[in-house]
């Protein structure tokens, strides 16, 4: 048997650094931009809300992070059951690369929240249903991420980190929920309601000019959110690619 040549073992060690595909592309800076955009949109170009003064304008800001947040942390669990049924890395690369952002989301929300909460409620926390879900479901995917770092094996680590995953989503449905089932400091959704979808309503949640912003902050936000869940995915391959050349 004729022993396999360095150089098609490891097929990209020679190959120049620019000719790597790189992580972060022309979504990722569209999504930047149009953050920016929604930035300059709500402080100079949005009125300021006529009870709450200027601290309503963190909205923009926190409930598109939410939401965001609970997008990547669906595609942990998308990636999870799919890991899980067809064993496939591509998979488990794809949940660990969403959990990452999903925790940068989560942690957004969490300190937008308290900035928000000080001038209204004349307190930066306090341990209602949705704040104390929403930081345990910080501290869930902060352990799933602990879990892949703990585990060497990685047939091991992706279907421990998969069931985990699974099981912290299923908290998502009480976060949205918990303002109905409990009395809470934190209002019920302003936007995220049916009535706020009726062309003709006589009371909108919101005027034009702010829901014209805050679906501006969903859609910068979200694109955001799958521009950086692209980036960690390359990388990863990267990564990963890297190391099996190595091995």
């Amino acid at each position: 048997m004729t022993s396999v040549p360095t150089s098609a073992a490891a097929p990209r060690a020679d190959l120049p650094p620019a000719t790597l595909p790189r992580p972060f592309g022309a979504l990722f800076l569209l999504a930047v931009l149009a953050v920016i955009g929604l930035y300059i949109r709500s402080i100079y170009f949005t009125p300021i809300e006529a009870v709450q003064g200027a601290a309503q304008k963190i909205y923009y800001i926190h409930v598109p992070a939410a939401i965001s947040a609970y997008l990547a942390y669906s595609l942990v669990a998308l990636g999870s059951v799919m890991h899980l049924w067809l064993h496939d890395a591509r998979a488990d690369r794809l949940a660990e690369s969403a959990a990452e952002v999903g925790l940068v989301f989560n942690t957004v929300v969490l300190t937008s929240g308290p900035l928000w909460a000080k001038p209204i409620w004349n307190t930066w926390w306090t341990w209602d249903a949705r704040l104390t879900s929403t930081l345990f479901l910080w501290f869930i995917f902060a352990a799933y991420l602990v879990l892949r770092g703990a585990i060497d094996e990685p047939a091991m680590r992706a279907r421990f980190a998969a069931v985990l995953a699974i099981l912290g989503v299923l908290l998502i449905p009480f976060i949205h929920m918990s303002v109905y089932l409990f009395r809470t400091l934190h209002p019920m959704p302003i936007m995220l309601q049916p009535s706020a979808f009726q062309p003709n309503n006589p009371a909108p949640p919101l005027p034009p000019v702010m829901r014209t912003t805050f679906f501006l902050g969903m859609g910068a936000f979200m694109l955001l959110c799958v521009a950086l869940v692209v980036a960690r995915y390359r990388y990863a391959a990267l990564r990963d690619a890297a190391a099996e050349a190595n091995s």
